[in-house]
């Protein structure tokens, strides 16, 4: 088998443009895919050994620890695959995401070690099997994965999610940007489910109303992404933001920060992921208001932030 000399797989990052929370009690989510925050995964034949450099690990994959046990899963069960267990490579995980930030990190490094590997050896790969195969490091690293991070971060059209069915990639025509701001706070997406579910426990009515208030605002955002209506989407994000922090998914740093957002010409803006820290994302019309913005969210404590072009082609 004649092995090419070097691949490059890659992925990008994800938010959940809205749905987030309400997705789990089977409403629609929504979430896009940001081209310009990446994950690049360089595959070189060697002539000796099997080794991984990425910034949490340098050395033997035989050596890869607990926190890549699921990377490791990955790359055995293809070397199996291909009957490579004996071909020697160096791998180069180089990733833009932070991680544990709600957009996408373990399941970008999935989807491009499978297309770097697939690409190496020379195989065939569409997207079902992409799919299916960076599901097999997501169980780990995430239990029971709905599988919108690894649709969204090998997408380039948003992706239209229900738990249990077929995601969809969906049409998608706005102009304007979006600024994503880090909080400074890690997200705690399992404490933040976990809050909700008892809420919906002691106050099942008003929670209830609020899940489908956050699914009924989804579906509005389908309309308006295929139809360029940006103050509508507008709106829609800040209202999704007041049903988050009525059910208790917010802080005050997310709080503050999107006050801020608006009050410096963003369109709307609300938190992304699971909350209580993580990121939040803020819509503007045009570029002068997208720096305005960004600058504000930085003077008002954003520890990182990053601009995404609100335009995308859709995937062929």
């Amino acid at each position: 088998m004649a092995l090419k000399r070097t691949v490059t797989g890659t992925s990008n990052a994800k938010i959940i443009l809205i749905g987030d929370h309400s997705v789990v009690y089977h409403q629609p989510a929504i979430a896009l895919p940001l081209p310009s925050v990446t994950t690049r995964v360089n595959l070189t034949s060697t002539k000796v050994g099997q080794q991984l450099n990425s910034r949490y690990f340098d050395g033997p994959l035989t050596e890869m620890g607990q926190n890549l046990s699921g990377t490791a899963k990955l790359i055995q069960t293809l070397l199996n695959r291909f009957d490579a267990t004996e071909v020697p490579f160096e791998m180069t995980i180089a990733s833009d995401l932070p991680a544990e930030r709600g957009m996408g990190s373990s399941a970008a490094v999935a989807v491009a070690v499978t297309r770097a590997m697939y690409q190496f050896f020379d195989r065939p790969l569409n997207r079902e099997l992409l799919l299916a195969t960076a599901a097999i490091a997501e169980k780990i690293t995430h239990g029971h994965p709905s599988g919108i991070d690894a649709a969204t971060v090998s997408s380039h059209a948003p992706i239209w999610f229900i738990p249990g069915h077929e995601s969809l990639q969906i049409p998608f025509n706005l102009p304007g940007y979006l600024v994503i701001a880090d909080s400074g706070v890690k997200g705690q997406t399992g404490k933040a489910v976990a809050a909700v579910a008892r809420r919906k426990t002691t106050m099942p009515q008003t929670t209830n109303e609020q899940i489908e208030t956050l699914g009924h605002l989804t579906t509005e955002t389908r309309a308006t992404l295929a139809s360029a209506d940006l103050d509508r989407l507008g709106t829609i994000l800040t209202a999704a933001q007041h049903e988050l922090k009525g059910l208790g998914v917010s802080s005050p740093e997310l709080d503050k920060l999107t006050h801020v957002a608006c009050a410096n010409g963003a369109l709307g803006a609300k938190l992304t992921g699971g909350g209580m820290g993580g990121c939040l994302i803020s819509l503007c019309a045009d570029w002068e208001t997208t720096q305005r913005v960004q600058q504000a969210l930085t003077d008002a404590g954003a520890t990182q932030t990053w601009i995404e072009a609100f335009e995308t082609e859709e995937e062929h």
